[in-house]
């Protein structure tokens, strides 16, 4: 009985111990907050005024090339959206007041200076402000979607791969969009390879992606591949280019294969016996996504040298389980899915025959 009360007051003395190290903690930590704090000694930039702002009609009487092109984007329609009501819209959203910027051109002007020669144009130019600092400005109106919340985790971001680096805001591509081969034939990949007509884009999005990833080019000339050179598919259809929490930033938001699954629903389950590697590895341990020089886009080209990958010892996972070559390998044989047709998972078998 002593010896409980006495672990009774000991926990008792060790919370108020506890309590007392915390406030003294927290009051030690404003102390040394408030003497860090010092006032900036950089000069603040000072908020823009209703009067800073010219109007687009301003800006067109020198930019007229550009105010052509402007119109016909998504961001000239702004201004006739009620939400938008209220809100800068057009050049100076994304460039900042202009009052100073016409003051400083009509100086120079008006002294015999050619406008291209002046340094300080009091005007925003994206080209000129680091990757991140040009995509934060877009991000105040673009932000808060989910097509691009995670752009400031994705691996665009971290290797400095900014937004007007894929995308226009006001120079759409120009000229006819026909294709120059008959390899082009159909609606759906009728566009020349360099020629984007949505989202604003520089050029079209598999050649824009491959500017970079050039890995990939020789993977969609495989064989069997996706068709996505050809137009049928997109690279945005399984990658989110803003960012994403999954490697290779694929659009997977509803299972490990989700943007596989888009097209093979045949393939998604849920089954009476499920297939062990498609639900823990995903696709990917079987079939390269890309291109292959094996059908199906398999990694390996016989199929048998792919199962016994898996299948040469007991891991333990059911007693069913086939250890090691169960058959003959004899080329009559070597085709596993022959006979193990239903190998993404069955309603019947427990080793998915048909």
């Amino acid at each position: 009985m002593n010896r409980l009360k006495t672990i009774k007051w000991a926990l008792v003395v060790a919370c108020v111990i506890g309590v007392a190290l915390l406030l003294g903690g927290t009051s030690l930590l404003r102390s040394t907050t408030a003497n860090t704090q010092k006032p900036s000694s950089q000069p603040q930039v000072k908020a823009a005024q209703p009067g800073d702002y010219v109007g687009e009609d301003t800006c067109t009487t020198c930019h007229a090339d550009q105010a052509e092109h402007y119109a016909k984007t998504a961001h000239a329609k702004l201004k006739k959206e009620s939400s938008w009501k209220g809100k800068v819209v057009g050049c100076e959203s994304c460039h900042g007041p202009g009052s100073a910027h016409v003051e400083t051109m009509g100086e120079a002007i008006g002294n015999g200076t050619d406008p291209s020669q002046v340094k300080d144009k009091k005007i925003v130019y994206l080209s000129a402000l680091s990757p991140k600092e040009a995509s934060e400005s877009c991000l105040q109106c673009h932000a808060g979607r989910e097509e691009h919340n995670n752009y400031r985790r994705g691996e665009h971001w971290r290797n400095d791969v900014g937004c007007i680096n894929c995308h226009s805001s006001h120079s759409p591509t120009t000229g006819t969009n026909r294709a120059g081969s008959n390899v082009y034939v159909s609606q759906a990949n009728a566009e020349k390879p360099g020629f984007a007509t949505g989202k604003m884009l520089r050029a079209s999005e598999p050649q824009l992606c491959m500017q970079c990833h050039t890995e990939t080019k020789h993977q969609f000339n495989m064989p069997f591949k996706h068709k996505v050179l050809e137009g049928a598919m997109k690279c945005s259809d399984c990658h989110n280019a803003h960012g994403g929490f999954e490697q290779k930033q694929a659009r997977l938001a509803t299972g490990a294969d989700a943007a596989c699954l888009k097209c093979h629903t045949d393939k998604q389950g849920p089954f009476t016996y499920e297939h062990a590697p498609v639900k823990t590895e995903g696709c990917a341990s079987c079939h390269t996504p890309h291109g292959s020089a094996n059908p199906r886009l398999l990694r390996t080209s016989a199929v048998a040298q792919l199962c016994l990958e898996c299948h040469t010892q007991d891991h333990g996972v059911g007693a069913l389980e086939p250890v090691g070559p169960a058959h003959r390998l004899d080329l009559q044989y070597r085709d596993c899915t022959a006979c193990h047709v239903k190998i993404h998972g069955s309603h019947t078998s427990p080793v998915f025959m048909r």
